[in-house]
């Protein structure tokens, strides 16, 4: 029994699970933001050539 705790104390195998969870996260976190920023000025672009074309002469 002692043999296996020592074991599972120096297993480092979870470890990297740990590190890719931790990156994926982030890159997810940084794309939400990106995202956020890049639908906002999308928005405002578009109701700019709306109102463009809503004031165009035929």
């Amino acid at each position: 029994m002692t043999n296996l705790i020592q074991n599972f104390a120096n297993s480092e195998s979870g470890a990297v699970t740990v590190d890719w969870v931790v990156l994926t996260a982030a890159l997810v976190g940084l794309g939400l933001a990106v995202m956020a920023v890049v639908s906002g000025g999308v928005e405002n672009l578009s109701t700019d050539i709306a109102q463009e074309l809503a004031n165009a002469q035929p």
